[in-house]
């Protein structure tokens, strides 16, 4: 398999698949670059497919068609592959992300037990609009949301879906993780903070180069520590200088 690609896969049509953006992290090792598993060895599965179009998004060839051809940038993927192609290393953490991923959480359920049998753990990154399914909130997994912030050029009730923040929120399988450029935004983050019960909380700097992250970094550093949240860098972004497939 190629970087950034899964393999090709003959099945029964009956079996559940996904639509894949990319897959990465076997041939071509690397890590979580964000949140509470910063700097761990990670598998990546990314899905296509969002339910939010944000202006600032850094993957929008798993959703804007006005820039990317859908048959390009997207294949579907039967759950026992994606299966096998994880299982085939020994790096135990799996990030699924998109996209938004739980748009597709029906197969998703299979693609978690499996991983989870095999002693894999599983993260999901999300932007905290669809309420997960039950069946996902099991032993090993742990949810990265993402709420947007007003910057990100999405209408409020697009962006923030109360049912979906208190379920969240009251699983115990959540970290949440904003991602601000000034001190007004963290004003911002507080307050949905406070509205929703959310915690623990992670601040990540807007930016996809080295210098922007170092620049907003010292922006929000002292606002953040005196809020008592985590802060988080785009490792991935210092190290590979946001490649794609790493």
């Amino acid at each position: 398999m190629s970087k950034g690609t899964a393999p090709a896969f003959t099945g029964s049509a009956d079996e559940l698949w996904l639509i894949i953006a990319e897959c990465f992290g076997v041939e071509q090792p690397t890590f979580q670059g964000e949140g509470p598993s910063c700097g761990c060895p990670a598998l990546f599965i990314r899905l296509s497919r969002c339910n939010l179009t944000c202006r600032r998004c850094d993957t929008k060839y798993t959703w804007d068609w006005s820039q990317f051809d859908p048959h390009e940038e997207s294949t579907k993927q039967p759950v026992a592959h994606l299966l096998e192609w994880a299982l085939s290393s020994p790096v135990e953490l799996v990030v699924i992300t998109g996209g938004e991923p739980l748009i597709q959480q029906r197969a998703l359920i299979s693609l978690v037990q499996g991983l989870l049998a095999a002693g894999k753990r599983v993260e999901f990154e999300t932007n905290g609009t669809l309420v997960p399914d039950p069946a996902l909130l099991m032993d090993g997994v742990q949810f990265n949301v993402s709420p947007k912030i007003a910057s990100f050029g999405v209408s409020k009730e697009q962006r923030l879906v109360p049912a979906a923040l208190e379920a969240f929120a009251a699983c115990g399988r959540a970290a949440f993780k904003f991602v601000a450029r000034t001190v007004p935004d963290l004003d911002e983050v507080a307050e949905l903070v406070d509205a929703y019960g959310l915690a623990p909380v992670w601040v990540m700097p807007e930016g996809t180069t080295a210098d922007a992250l170092i620049a907003t970094t010292r922006v929000l550093a002292d606002a953040v520590v005196a809020r008592h949240w985590h802060f988080s860098t785009r490792l991935h972004v210092l190290a590979f200088a946001d490649a794609r497939g790493r």
